[in-house]
């Protein structure tokens, strides 16, 4: 969910700065009680310690520090000062037995400054302030009237480009507006809050009423070292309970017993906390955060989603057949529980090794700054090709050509086993189907660790048919008996396969122009002879290996020179001119200016790579009963073609919740983004637009915007 904290190089000098003075003066606090006169005086922001009236033997005494600022540029500091700054110093001389409890604080301010490293935020208080101290006096205290209390102050007077140390001599006298500076401490909660960590995101549960205003919150964490202070913070209600999850500090290493804060309205007002180890409920409605973080529904509904999602990707075209084949293997095992367990432990490994490998590749690609989503190794015309050849092998290996070591054309061993998962991962990963869009889309948005946990369900998901024909053997007896049948299925699978492979022949033409698709069928047919060579030396019980680098190895050069100078993207016709709705094509100000203009709007994002893009086109946007009422709605269509990755689209899909295609967006006159689900229906876009005819009727506005296909 957040970025990594980040420190400004000149911000480590200031802060080496803070901890030699902080040393200096710690020592001389051990030297000495208290210093005959002050070292640096109190000219920036002055201090004055106030006595609330004569102390009572046996009750709380409270005395405060008042500082006021000479100027408005000058700010004191919080207990805990942020990234950087120094809380105060304070030591009192009291009579023997009197103990002064932790200073109380009013709600400090947020000082946010932006560095080219990243921003720094502080915790500040501007303008007069006054912190309380409570004295413990004893039962047995023989008190005359206001007893002389001395003391002695250290702390840091800072503007925004300056800082400097402030010292005072200290004597208690009555007086001071008591009444208003404990209005303004942050009163503490009754009720413990309870806290727990998951990855690098501490949650913490405060319970707080519901009917309590927060116009803009923000939790002050008193451990210091413990969370990345100027990262965003995410505030969800769940009941009387307000969720807070802060990033922890980088560098932070273990987790204190009890956790302290203060919880600030955004009004100036606020409550003070401790949180222990505890529950922490998921869920609740987001009421404060950035806006990519609206709407993340709880972790096990993203696991559940992520877990079906990857279910429903076994029936896809590139993926059954590598399933089919793994149950026939399992035919020929015979009724060995031992080695169809095995056999479905090592697919799921793959399977969820691969999945969990190709999201972290993600991450990482995007915290380095590069704007990318879901399939994001479609969008390279190098992976297509690879993945051409693959699928292409596989095919020529279903219909007999030639037999490929590593998949299951016998016996069925843990290895191959767990090649065919890697590759049924690797096969999936063009494909975005029902339930994965929230758990993908969440993916990018939350801690690593959880990220990388929706895209081991995901490859769970993928992998559980087999598992549970593993590991349950009734499944296995509803499988048929071996036989000849098994040869002419293998066979058949071959169409599918081989169907995947001219589509990933035309998403290259797509990619990369006719030229670059011919190249690479060129290296495609060097790469499948050279493998038919090798079978045939196998059957008649010859060296093989070497003849595959002979016949292989001129098609391989050839294309690795050829193929780039082929490569023409400019070749390829964007989805906008294909689309029977002749729509315009994406961009932040387009949309604006479409939103603008007061009609109704649709908006699809897809690739030529994504399988369910194609579908829901054929099946519901490139038709003539949707132009109709489109056009009869005024409806502006507008597409944004992702299909060779686009910085713009991904940023714009990222701050919709969306991981990759297919994206569709309704957008209301004058109304906010409605997301349709990720297999649409004619029905839905022609509901949708013959309601927004009728509301526009019914507002007297007549509308003869057309789009130019169903004009012309």
């Amino acid at each position: 969910m957040f970025a990594a904290s980040r420190f400004a190089p000149h911000a480590w000098v200031k802060v080496l700065l803070l901890a030699i003075m902080a040393l200096v003066w710690a020592a001389g606090v051990r030297a000495q009680d208290i210093p005959a006169q002050p070292r640096y005086g109190d000219d920036n922001i002055a201090v004055a310690l106030y006595a609330d009236g004569a102390p009572r033997a046996g009750e709380t005494w409270m005395l405060a520090l008042r500082f006021t600022p000479s100027s408005d540029e000058w700010h004191g500091y919080w207990s805990n000062p942020g990234d950087a700054g120094l809380g105060m110093d304070l030591r009192l001389a009291l009579p023997e037995g009197w103990t002064m409890g932790a200073p109380l604080y009013p709600v400090p301010q947020r000082l946010v400054q932006e560095l080219p490293s990243g921003p720094l935020m502080n915790h500040i208080y501007k303008g007069e302030y006054a912190v309380l101290m409570p004295i413990a006096v004893p039962d047995d205290a023989d008190i005359a009237g206001l007893p002389r209390i001395e003391g002695f102050v250290e702390f840091l007077a800072c503007t925004d480009t300056v800082c400097v140390p402030q010292d005072a001599l200290l004597e208690a006298r009555q007086g001071g507006d008591f009444a208003r500076w404990r209005s303004e401490i942050a009163p503490k909660l009754a009720s413990a809050a309870s806290f727990e960590a998951s990855g690098n995101v501490i949650r913490l549960a405060i319970p707080l009423p519901a009917t309590v205003e927060l116009a803009n919150p923000h939790v002050f964490i008193a451990n210091t070292g413990l969370v990345a202070y100027a990262e965003p913070q995410v505030f969800r209600r769940a009941g009387d309970t307000l969720v807070a999850e802060l990033l922890l500090d980088r560098y932070q290493a273990e987790l204190p017993a009890e956790v302290e804060g203060i919880v600030s309205f955004g009004t100036g007002a606020g409550v003070r906390f401790g949180a222990i180890a505890g529950p922490v409920p998921d869920g609740g409605e987001m009421i404060a955060g950035p806006v990519e973080y609206a709407g993340i529904p709880p972790l096990w509904t993203l696991l559940l989603g992520a877990l079906v999602g990857g279910l429903i990707l076994n029936i896809m075209p590139c993926v059954f057949p590598i399933l089919s084949l793994k149950a026939l293997s399992l035919v020929r095992a015979g009724g060995s529980e031992a080695a169809a367990r095995a056999e479905g432990l090592a697919y799921t490994a793959g399977v969820v090794l691969a999945c969990i490998a190709l999201g972290g590749l993600l991450l990482a690609l995007r915290a380095a700054g590069e704007q990318v989503g879901w399939a994001f190794q479609l969008q390279q015309p190098a992976f297509v090709i690879a993945l051409l050849v693959l699928a292409s092998v596989i095919t020529a290996n279903l219909a007999g050509v030639f037999a490929l070591p590593g998949i299951d054309t016998g016996g069925g061993a843990r290895r191959g086993a767990f090649a065919t998962g890697l590759l049924a991962a690797v096969a999936a990963t063009p494909c975005t189907g029902p339930f994965m869009a929230a758990a993908l889309g969440a993916a990018l948005l939350l801690p690593t660790m959880l990220a990388l946990a929706l895209f081991a369900a995901l490859g769970l998901g993928l992998a559980l048919p087999f598992l549970a024909l593993g590991f349950v053997p009734a499944l296995r007896r509803m499988l048929p008996r071996p036989g000849p049948w098994m040869e002419r299925f293998r066979r058949a699978m071959a169409i599918p396969m081989g169907l995947t492979a001219l589509a990933l022949l035309w998403l290259a033409v797509q990619l990369g122009g006719r030229g670059f698709a011919l190249f690479a069928l060129v290296t495609l047919f060097g790469i499948v002879l050279a493998l038919f060579v090798v079978g045939k030396l196998q059957q008649a019980g010859k060296m093989a290996w070497p003849a595959f680098g002979l016949v292989a190895a001129p098609f391989l050069i050839f294309g690795a020179f050829a193929m780039p100078a082929a490569y023409d993207p400019g070749e390829q016709r964007s989805a906008a001119s294909r689309s029977l709705l002749a729509p315009q094509p994406f961009s932040a100000e387009a949309l604006g200016e479409a939103r603008a203009s007061g009609n109704p709007v649709f908006v699809w994002f897809t690739a030529d790579w994504c399988v369910t893009c194609k579908v829901n086109e054929g099946l519901a946007i490139e038709r003539e009963a949707t132009a109709r009422a489109f056009a009869d709605a005024g409806v502006i269509a507008m597409v944004g073609d992702w299909t060779d990755g686009d910085e713009a689209i991904t940023r714009f899909l990222t701050e919709q919740g969306a991981a990759g295609v297919p994206l569709y967006l309704w957008y209301e006159p004058g109304g906010e983004a409605e997301q349709l689900p990720q297999v649409i229906t004619a029905d839905m876009l022609t509901e949708r637009a013959l309601r927004a005819r009728r509301a526009a009727r019914a507002r007297g506005i007549s509308r003869e915007i057309r789009p130019r296909a169903v004009r012309d």
